[in-house]
Parts: structure tokens; sequence; C-alpha cells
């Protein structure tokens, strides 16, 4: 029974339960996922049948109607329910959290591992890339990637397969360009660190045990080395997770981003026009919904950090 308690004691699930930071913040982020599945569910389910989605009804007779009791938070200049849309924002949020931040970890994993495992020429070249794309400007690039998908300066050859990977994903191209973007410019720091942990753990005896085995040095990267990896690789998404939501919205309030799907960056920048006649409620739903959810996601990785960390699970 000792042994038991010690081993509970020593999981993750037992201190993530006894962490109450880490466990709402948690429960708030799986909220907003599940409302973002259902919001795309939704939203294609409106186009198959032609129907207007409920964030995208204009009521002429309710502009810029306050918050009340048949409009939570107020109408926009269209009529538009505010609460409804910035629901919607949730499903673009949470999309360009996770592809941007799948795609940064992918690269960044991949290339740190091969980097610190085989190292030399490999590994160089791998320092060169991401010293590359650590010195360029990240907003600029990726402003400047939604630029060319937007407007058109890219070749028929090029755009054919984006926009195929565009409706594969129910997206815009332009939104497409800042998953793109985001990931291609995020995978740095996880790299960095990825390589670093690599060198060090290709030197312990389970790894020398299994090269002498016979055992392929892929078989050992994927087997033994990227499980010992996975607490960096969580904490990181997380991360990633937020600050990809931010660039969203910044983009899209920049008018490069997502144009007829709903986004808290759009109501932002629609909204900012109008605050000094008092209709403050468009931006403050937006902002509402995204500090809500941008917050509870650096709590989260914060918290991870914590939990996952085997210096500070070995000290508990």
């Amino acid at each position: 029974m000792t042994q038991q308690l010690q081993h509970n004691q020593h999981s993750f699930f037992y201190r993530l339960r006894c962490h109450k930071t880490a466990l709402v913040s948690l429960i708030i982020v799986a909220i907003y996922c599940l409302t973002a599945l259902g919001m795309e569910v939704y939203s294609i389910w409106a186009e198959v049948n032609n129907i207007t989605p409920i964030y995208a009804v204009e009521d002429a007779n309710a502009v810029f109607s306050a918050p009340g009791g048949k409009h939570l938070l107020g109408t926009d200049y269209l009529g538009r329910d505010c609460f409804f849309r910035a629901v919607g924002g949730i499903a673009t949020a949470v999309k360009v959290g996770v592809i941007a931040a799948l795609i940064a970890a992918v690269i960044g994993v991949s290339l740190g591992m091969l980097s610190g495992f085989y190292g030399g020429k490999l590994d160089s070249v791998v320092i060169w890339l991401y010293s590359t794309f650590a010195a360029m400007p990240t907003l600029l690039f990726i402003l400047a990637f939604a630029l060319l998908f937007t407007k058109g300066y890219l070749t028929e050859e090029l755009t054919a397969p984006l926009r195929f990977c565009a409706a594969a994903l129910h997206t815009e191209p332009g939104m497409l360009a800042v998953y793109l973007a985001i990931g291609l410019t995020g995978w740095v720091t996880l790299c960095r660190v990825v390589r670093s942990e690599t060198m060090k753990l290709r030197n312990h005896t389970f790894v020398q045990a299994a090269q002498v085995a016979g055992v392929s040095n892929i078989k050992i990267i994927f087997r033994h080395i990227l499980p010992n990896l996975m607490h960096l690789v969580i904490i990181y998404f997380t991360l990633r997770f937020a600050y990809a939501v931010m660039t969203e919205v910044l983009v899209s309030y920049l008018g490069l981003g997502v144009q007829s799907a709903p986004s808290w960056g759009v109501m932002i920048s629609d909204g900012q026009e109008r605050l000094w006649r008092g209709v403050w409620w468009e931006v403050g739903a937006a902002t509402i919904f995204m500090f809500i959810l941008v917050l509870n996601l650096n709590l989260l990785g914060d918290a991870l950090r914590d939990l996952l960390d085997p210096k500070n699970e070995s000290r508990q």
C-alpha cells in the first residue's frame, strides 16, 4: 500500500489533480477546444445546407444594440450578435493555435533530434538554419506570407495546391498562410532545446545498450529518445498555442487573415472605429474571450513545466 501511495504521488495525473491552477486551466482550455469543435461542425453543416450561421445573421433593426436580454453582449454595425460571433471566433483561434503549434513542433522536434543525435555536418546545417530563422522579424514574415496568399502574387501552379489544402482544412487561403507562417517561424526555440537534450540522451547507457544490440538509429531516436523529450514538446506546444492565437488576432486585425469566418481580430478591428461613440461591446467581447483563453494557456504551460520537469518530480 505504501508503494502504491508513493507511485500515485509520483504519477502525473495525481500531481495534476493536486495542482489546482493547472486543473482549472486545463478544464477551461478543454471547454474552448470542445466549443471550437462544435462550432466547426456547425459551420460545415450550415454551409452544406445553405443556411446562414447564427453568428452571421444580420438584423437591420438591432444595429449597435447594447448588451441586454436579447443580445447578451450586444450587436455590431450589421446587427450581428457579438456573443455568438465571439463564440464563433473560438473555432478560428483554436484551429490556428493547434495547426500552427503542430507544424512548429514537428519541425522543431525532427530537426532537433536529428541534429543532436548525428552531429557533424548535419548539426552545422541545422544550427545555420535555425540561426537564420531566429534572425528574421517574425511578424513581418507572417504578414508578407499572408500577403502573398491573399493578394494574388503567386502563380496558378502554386495557388492550386494551396487552395486544395485550405479547402481540406475548411479555412481561407489567408488563414492557411497564417498557419504556415506561424509554424515555419515558431520551431527555433524548441529545436534548440531538443537538440541540447538529445545530445545528452545519446550518451546514456540505455541508448548505448540499444546500439550495441544492433538497434537502428531511427528506432533508437523514436523509441528511446523521443519519449524522454515529450514533456518538452507538450510544454512548448501549449505556449506556442497561446502565441499563435494572439498572432492570428493581430494579423486578422490588420486585414490579412480571416475574411468571412468570425475572428476576434476582425471584431476588434471593426469595433475600434466606434469606441468613441460608446459602442464598446464588440471590442469587449472579443477581448474577453481572447484574454481567458490566452491566460489559461499560459498558466497551463507554466504548470506543466513544473509538473513534467523530471528534476521537480524527483524532489517530490
